[in-house]
């Protein structure tokens, strides 16, 4: 997308993509990316918007509902040296998109993904997303929500991801920096913000959320592969916290593990030097790709 300064948008007043937008400007601002080592992907709803109205030297891609990660994944294999960002919902996200957020963390994709954590199906008029606890009624539901919540960062961490952290979309300041921080870091890392939806979610409104967050203190760093359990059990003991506050920060860093495009070199020794976005497509009308090598691994003798 070609940086611009937008007037406008269609986000409702007070939603916490507001806070989110910022941040997330703040942050590829800070980090140095610029148009050609950089994309931003997102999939549907509310969230799906950021793209359009980001102003920061960053390129964008508006993808399908829940195949926001699928379609950036691709985006990196075929281009490793390319900072890859997802912006999504948490409908989007843990709800139609679960399965690919849960093999995202087992290959440790080198991909930065921010959930909007708002509790509720923004565009689609507040219906419960996976992130609503059972028995809430919000706004718009009929009956309170009878399924059981997801914990974004807890799924997280047993999923794989080397880097989880939680924010509040109005705490920009610290938003802005752990978003800096995943972005840097070489791995699949998570950063679930937990926003106010003042049109359908009036339970978890920006007072309700001021009054709950707190920025917890732990080291979150594993710095031998010995610490990896206990970091992991610290992280859900946070995590799953119910004595009426929520922390933010960062729960879990683990730079130790090697990210999916750093295991593709055991297949493909040059896979980094001469990535796919490098080769030819075709040559004389022909496809110059090869699958037999591919075959050969998965054929059953």
């Amino acid at each position: 997308m070609e940086e611009n300064k937008l007037e406008f948008n269609d986000w409702c007043p007070g939603c916490g993509d507001f806070g989110i937008l910022r941040s997330v400007e703040g942050a590829i601002r800070e980090s140095g990316l610029d148009y050609k080592n950089s994309v931003l992907v997102s999939g549907i709803g509310c969230s799906g918007k950021l793209p359009h109205f980001v102003n920061a030297p960053v390129s964008g891609v508006h993808t399908l509902h829940g195949r926001a990660l699928a379609f950036a994944a691709g985006i990196k294999l075929a281009n490793p040296s390319m900072k890859v960002i997802i912006d999504s919902g948490d409908g989007d996200t843990f709800g139609i998109g679960v399965g690919h957020f849960v093999s995202a963390g087992r290959r440790n994709v080198d991909m930065t993904l921010i959930v909007h954590d708002n509790g509720v199906y923004g565009l689609t008029k507040g219906q419960a997303s996976p992130t609503l606890p059972r028995g809430e009624k919000t706004k718009s539901l009929p009956k309170p929500n009878i399924n059981d919540s997801l914990n974004p960062v807890a799924l997280a961490i047993s999923s794989g991801y080397t880097f989880v952290a939680r924010t509040f979309a109005y705490n920009t300041k610290l938003s802005t920096e752990i978003i800096k921080e995943a972005i840097a870091h070489k791995g699949m890392a998570l950063v679930d913000i937990l926003q106010p939806c003042p049109t359908y979610n009036d339970i978890n409104t920006n007072d309700w959320y001021k009054d709950k967050v707190y920025e917890m203190d732990i080291d979150p760093v594993v710095k031998d592969p010995s610490e990896e359990l206990a970091k992991k059990n610290a992280a859900l003991a946070k995590a799953y916290e119910s004595d009426g506050k929520i922390p933010i920060g960062i729960f879990y860093r683990n730079s130790l593990i090697p990210s999916y495009e750093e295991r593709l070199k055991d297949d493909i020794p040059n896979y980094l030097e001469y990535y796919p976005a490098m080769q030819a497509i075709e040559k004389d009308g022909r496809s110059t790709s090869s699958v037999d090598s591919m075959i050969e691994r998965i054929r059953m003798v």
